[in-house]
């Protein structure tokens, strides 16, 4: 009497001797292994699965990994050396699934690694995962495939990674105290208002000298009733704006005039300005060194180029491309990019050294990012102390406005 019908995962060799896997239904290996051969297919590898209910994982919302860019970087890395080394992809992946320390980074790569084993290309495999390959990183990697360099592109993927990684945490870093100070002038304000204020205003009525309060007064006692007695209309108000603000910028037409803007702010906007410029030199530089296609190029620094004003300029430098104009030539019609750009590019273009060009680009706008943020950290803390103190100090002579206008009637 034969077992009821389980699911069995199987590897196989077919007719053109490539490597195939999948599942099928079947009462016992035997059979499984008759159905196989029936088909032509010679079996390597049969194994019965379990139960679907209890080989499922429990996933708790939140608690699940994710997997961050050094984690992607370090795989890169550790994949190139084991391509140098003459291992299979197969064998480098099965490897890697085991070794990475990231549980989510490790589903991901094993999903990979199967797809491989069925026929898929590496860049293929990836693809079906953009959330931890973007488009930058499995065009890259076809063109390491195409031109048979699969271990270089890896590592230059690696390089371009851990950059954008060291110029994100640079800025985060910058940005890291102005951040602390500012909450810190938001939650004494606050406390404040919520304790401080609601004690002056019971004394004002308690005096009561009949005379109307200062209009700084008025403001801040009117603010204080809000917070206090109306604070679900307050949340309420900042929680909506909050929600409206980000549904917009998620629009094309918000994202772009929001991109705009940030442009246009002091400071800040020339960092974000310099930072993707930066990041369009040394992507561009990374895919044209690599052998991607122009037009393949221009498109994936379009994606990541971080910002739609950019964005969008790239979608005119690529019709003006496809109609035979030089790269260079219509970047100059973008104010977004500076003639210097322009120039170098121009002079890449020409010796046939675009790469080259634009890695030096890149690095003067690192540099760039480096000067600016020097200059904001130390322009932001004398600020930040100032606001701190016209804040707390503009509150303190508020309370005490009508008490000294008491005493001068007492007086």
């Amino acid at each position: 009497m034969s077992d009821a019908a389980s699911t069995f995962s199987y590897k196989v060799r077919d007719k053109s001797g490539q490597i195939r896997a999948g599942e099928i239904e079947g009462g016992s290996t035997d059979a499984v292994v008759r159905a196989l051969k029936a088909r032509g297919l010679t079996p390597l590898q049969i194994e019965r699965k379990r139960n679907a209910a209890l080989q499922r994982e429990i996933r708790i919302p939140g608690l699940t990994g994710r997997v961050k860019g050094k984690d992607v970087v370090l795989f890169s890395r550790q994949f190139a050396t084991m391509v140098d080394a003459g291992l299979s992809l197969i064998r480098a992946l099965s490897v890697l699934v085991n070794q990475v320390d990231n549980k989510a980074l490790s589903e991901v790569l094993a999903q990979v690694k199967g797809d491989v084993e069925q026929g898929l290309s590496l860049s293929a495999a990836m693809e079906r995962h953009p959330r931890v390959f973007n488009a930058l990183y499995t065009s890259m990697v076809r063109a390491g495939e195409v031109g048979g360099v699969l271990d270089e592109t890896l590592e230059r993927l690696a390089d371009i990674l851990e950059a954008n990684l060291a110029l994100r945490s640079k800025i985060k870093s910058a940005m890291a105290y102005p951040a602390v100070v500012a909450f810190l002038i938001v939650t004494v304000t606050t406390a404040m208002i919520v304790f401080v204020v609601p004690v002056f205003t019971n004394l004002y009525d308690e005096l009561g000298s009949g005379a109307a309060l200062p209009l700084p007064t008025q403001v801040l006692v009117l603010i204080s009733t809000l917070i206090t007695k109306w604070w679900f209309l307050v949340a309420g108000v900042i929680g909506g704006s909050a929600y409206g603000f980000r549904r917009w910028i998620r629009t094309d037409a918000g994202r772009a005039t929001w991109d705009a803007v940030k442009l246009r702010i002091p400071i800040f906007g020339t960092l974000a300005h310099k930072t993707a410029l930066s990041r369009f030199s040394r992507t561009l530089a990374v895919l044209s060194r690599t052998g991607v296609p122009i037009l393949q190029a221009i498109d994936i620094v379009s994606d990541t180029a971080g910002n739609r004003v950019m964005a969008k300029a790239f979608e005119e430098v690529k019709q003006a491309v496809r109609e035979g104009e030089s790269l260079a030539e219509p970047l100059n019609r973008h104010p977004i990019f500076p003639p210097m750009v322009v120039q170098m590019m121009t002079v890449g273009e020409e010796t046939g050294a675009l790469d080259d060009m634009l890695e030096k680009v890149s690095d003067f706008y690192d540099r760039e990012v480096d000067a600016t943020v020097s200059a904001l950290t130390s322009l932001i803390e004398p600020i930040l102390i100032v606001v701190m103190g016209v804040t707390v100090g503009g509150i303190l002579i508020a309370l005490y406005l009508p008490i000294f206008n008491i005493a001068g009637l007492v007086a």
